[in-house]
């Protein structure tokens, strides 16, 4: 093994390949902080670019474009409440709050320094653990799949504050969403209304921008005009403002290592990816954390936790990518099309045929990862600057960057109708005090757990006993009912909770005298 990484580390700390590392990961830092484009687009921009470069160069730097990413969406995720990049959608929730209290460079630091974290342990579980894990990664069949997806579904409960309900109906809604487009399995229309643009369905980043974009300037539009002073948000001044302090790495440092484990393996999972590890770590640290009520308001785990998730997934991916030639989401599926332009087939094989390429690319995940800290740390100041522009300025050019991100996608002007549609809803959301958190889980989860329980189904001939025969597949239905049934069960060990021998009128009466 140390060879073997001494061999990559020969290849990746090149002058080239460094050149190529760095381009890679600022350029996606920049596709990050803009909303719409995303890594998968710029990848299949720029593959049929790098045909006349090195290989092992090409690779690295597509590679940092898709982790380098994950660092620049958090920017406008906490300071703008906008997200760049998919899987920050949950970091508005909690950053965007912590920005509103004067927390902005904290927020972004912990960010970043979870990030480096989660991302050099997923490289180094990449290094050390990727034939096992991908190993099992195939164990997982539709069955399996269909109870990870009602596991994360059951999670909504957790993500929608106070209010079950309110969180059951966003999650409801999330599923109806998810469900626009062509049938998964039969290929035939669902409520398009004869529209040929949302026969793909609904793009997450329009629902997201429209959510918390759109609907944030409306809510905040309203409360102008009407006299209210809106929650300002406030710029630190000096660089210890801007930094994590300890106590904000003692309650960070669990959710840190929590996200990177839970987000790496499901980064392994083919279908898993960032959106879903953040989603989940989300969840897991509200269910975790000491004092819950401080979700919703700013809790720094709420930023530590899926900011570190989604970036150890985007290690995990590449475990079947490497070791198997399978493609977990989209952004491997373009990067084994750019492994073939160059005429390399990645799999099994690849350790074998090609030991340089392999190692090169993992060694050059440490690197990225420490440009990327570089990067982002010293311009967290800069960054935070943004929210010093004035809001007459700040709104307008928000909404326009929304515009341009929601056009870019697809080069379709109904997204610019979706967006605008999903920014009403979000303004009344917000009035109403639902949270965006649950619907969004669903919508991203729901056509996931509805073409893995039809293909169950069809293996077993429409029994479902499939779910309840296979071991992995009864462990998360397991989980699935712990966490389903934990509040009623907490209810009724807190009601009945007194000394044997005395009723709970009468322990009440003692405990008062």
């Amino acid at each position: 093994m140390l060879e073997n990484l001494a061999l990559g580390f020969k290849i990746s700390l090149s002058f080239q390949n460094v050149i190529f590392c760095f381009m890679g990961c600022t350029l996606g830092t920049i596709i990050g902080v803009l909303p719409g484009l995303g890594p998968a687009a710029t990848i299949a921009m720029l593959i049929t670019l790098t045909y006349k470069l090195d290989v092992t160069s090409a690779i690295i730097m597509l590679c940092g474009i898709y982790y380098g990413a994950q660092y620049g969406g958090t920017i406008t995720s906490v300071l703008l409440k906008i997200p760049g990049e998919a899987a920050t959608v949950v970091t508005t929730i909690e950053g965007y709050q912590m920005a509103l209290q004067g927390k902005a460079g904290k927020a972004l630091g912990i960010a970043a320094f979870g990030s480096f974290i989660a991302g050099t342990f997923g490289t180094v579980l990449l290094s050390l653990l990727a034939p096992p894990l991908s190993e099992l990664a195939l164990k997982f069949g539709p069955p399996e799949y269909t109870n990870l997806m009602i596991l994360g579904l059951t999670l909504v409960i957790y993500l929608g504050g106070k209010s079950i309900a309110k969180a059951l109906l966003m999650g409801a809604l999330g599923l109806a969403l998810g469900t626009i487009g062509l049938d998964p399995v039969a290929s035939f229309p669902r409520f398009a209304f004869g529209s040929q643009s949302l026969l793909d369905g609904i793009d997450m980043a329009i629902l997201a921008m429209g959510l918390f974009g759109i609907g944030e300037i409306l809510y905040l539009a309203e409360h102008r005009v009407s006299g209210v002073s809106p929650c300002e948000v406030k710029c630190p001044d000096t660089l210890r403002e801007l930094l994590p302090d300890r106590q904000d790495w003692g309650t960070s440092i669990k959710p840190i290592g929590r996200g990177s484990l839970l987000g790496f393996l499901v980064g392994v999972l083919p279908g898993g990816g960032a959106v879903i590890a953040s989603f989940l770590s989300y969840a897991m640290e509200k269910k975790f954390a000491r004092d819950p009520e401080t979700f919703g308001k700013g809790a720094i785990e709420g930023v530590a936790g899926p900011e570190s998730a989604n970036n150890a997934a985007a290690s995990g991916a590449f475990v079947p990518l490497l070791t198997l030639g399978i493609p977990s989401n989209v952004v491997m599926a373009l990067l084994i099309g750019a492994f073939m332009v160059h005429g390399v087939t990645p799999g099994p094989f690849i350790l074998k045929e090609k030991p340089e390429l392999f190692w090169a690319v993992v060694t050059s995940m440490y690197i990225g990862n420490i440009i990327l800290l570089i990067l982002n740390v010293p311009l967290i100041k800069f960054f935070v600057k943004i929210i010093e522009i004035p809001y007459a300025l700040l709104s307008p050019l928000i909404v326009f960057v929304c515009l341009i991100g929601a056009y870019s996608i697809n080069n379709k002007s109904v997204d610019i109708l979706l967006m605008i549609l999903f920014g009403c809803l979000g303004y009344l959301m917000r009035k109403l005090e639902y949270e965006a958190a649950p619907l969004m889980l669903a919508f991203v989860l729901g056509p996931l757990l509805e073409k893995s329980l039809r293909q169950s189904l069809a293996i077993s001939q429409g029994s479902p006993l499939i779910f309840f025969s296979r071991p992995i597949s009864m462990a998360l239905m397991g989980v699935t009912l712990l966490f389903f049934f934990s509040p009623l069960l907490a209810m009724l060990f807190k009601r009945h909770r007194f000394v044997p021998g005395l009723s709970p009128e009468r322990e009440s009466h003692d405990e008062t005298g």
